[in-house]
C-alpha cells in the first residue's frame, strides 16, 4: 500500500485505483477511513483514483497530536500529498466533512487546485447553516418507505438537540436512496471506519474560518461541480444552491433518486455526471 510522512512525522495511507489523470479523494465522516467510497461508483474507469486515508483512519498512523485531527491542520496533509504525488496542480475530490478539508485546503493553496468536485458536501467551512425545516420537508420526500414513521420521529428529537447513537442509528436510512441490504451493509462498515475520538476534534474551536474561506473562494477560477442528492438531509439540495453562488464558475446537478452516497444508488449516472465535468 503506498505512503507517505506529513510534516509532523505521521505516516499516511493513500489507496489507488484505475488510470488515467490523478483524482485526490478527499473522504468525510468526519474522520472516517476511505474504504467506503469504494471506486466511486466506477469513476475510476474514467480517472487514476487517489484515496487518502486521514490521519488516525483506514491504513493510516495515529498521530501523537490529538489536536492535529482539526480540519484546518489538516490541510499540511494534503499538500503533503500533492508533493509526494509530484503534481504541480492537482483535481480534488471532497465527499461530504471532506468537502470543508477540500475548500480549506483550496483556501490557503488556491493555485495548486484544478478542478474541483463536492460530493453532497458539509457546508461547514463556509458558515451555511441548514434549518430544521428544510431537513424536515427533504425527509417527507421518503413519506412512502415502511421505516419513515420510525425515523422521522427519531428526526425530530435530533433536530431538537437530543441526539444519541441509538437516533442516528435509526436515520440511518434517509442517508441511502434505497433501504436495501448492500446499503445496510454500507452503514454497518461506517461504525468501525470512522475514528470517533478524531471526528469530535475534526470540528473543534479553530477549524473552521468561513470569512476567509469563502473569499479564497470566490477568487478561483477553475470549474467546480457541487453535486446533491434528491434525498439527502445531510446537505440537502437547497442549502447547496447557496454554496454554489459562492463559486465563478460553478455548475450545481441534483441526482434524483439520491441520498448522501450517489455513487451507490445509481452508480452509472454517478459516474457519468462527475467523469463529465472532470473531462
Amino acid at each position: 500500500m503506498p505512503a507517505f510522512t506529513a510534516p509532523d512525522g505521521t505516516r499516511l495511507a493513500y489507496h489507488v485505483f484505475g488510470d488515467g489523470p490523478p483524482l485526490v479523494c478527499l473522504p468525510g465522516g468526519p474522520m472516517q477511513g476511505s474504504a467506503y467510497l469504494g471506486e466511486l461508483g466506477g469513476l475510476s474507469a474514467r480517472r487514476r483514483l487517489v484515496l487518502l486515508d486521514l490521519r488516525g483512519t483506514g491504513a493510516s498512523q495515529v498521530p501523537d497530536d490529538e489536536d492535529s485531527y482539526r480540519c484546518d491542520r489538516l490541510v499540511a496533509d494534503v499538500e503533503a500529498l500533492r508533493e509526494h504525488l509530484g503534481l504541480d496542480r492537482m483535481d480534488l475530490l471532497g465527499h461530504s466533512a471532506g468537502a470543508n478539508l477540500a475548500v480549506r485546503y483550496l483556501e490557503r493553496h488556491l493555485g495548486r487546485v484544478g478542478r474541483l468536485a463536492l460530493i453532497t458536501p458539509s457546508v461547514m467551512a463556509v458558515g451555511i447553516t441548514i434549518g430544521g425545516d428544510l431537513r424536515r420537508d427533504t425527509a417527507a420526500l421518503r413519506a412512502g418507505e415502511p421505516w419513515y414513521p420510525a425515523a422521522r420521529a427519531a428526526l425530530e428529537e435530533i433536530v431538537a438537540g437530543r441526539a444519541t447513537a441509538d437516533l442516528w442509528r435509526v436515520v440511518a436510512p434517509f442517508a441511502y436512496g434505497r433501504w436495501d441490504e448492500a446499503a445496510q451493509q454500507h452503514r454497518a462498515a461506517e461504525e468501525r471506519q470512522r475514528n470517533d475520538a478524531a471526528a469530535a476534534v475534526f470540528t473543534a474551536d479553530g477549524a473552521f474560518d468561513p470569512d476567509t474561506t469563502r473569499a479564497a473562494l470566490a477568487a478561483f477560477a477553475q470549474p467546480v461541480l457541487l453535486l446533491a442528492g434528491e434525498f439527502d438531509l445531510n446537505s440537502p439540495p437547497g442549502a447547496l444552491a447557496e454554496y454554489v453562488a459562492l463559486f465563478r464558475d460553478a455548475r450545481f446537478t441534483v441526482q434524483p433518486g439520491a441520498g448522501h452516497f450517489p455513487w451507490l444508488d445509481d452508480a452509472e449516472h454517478f459516474a457519468g455526471a462527475v467523469g463529465a465535468f472532470l473531462g
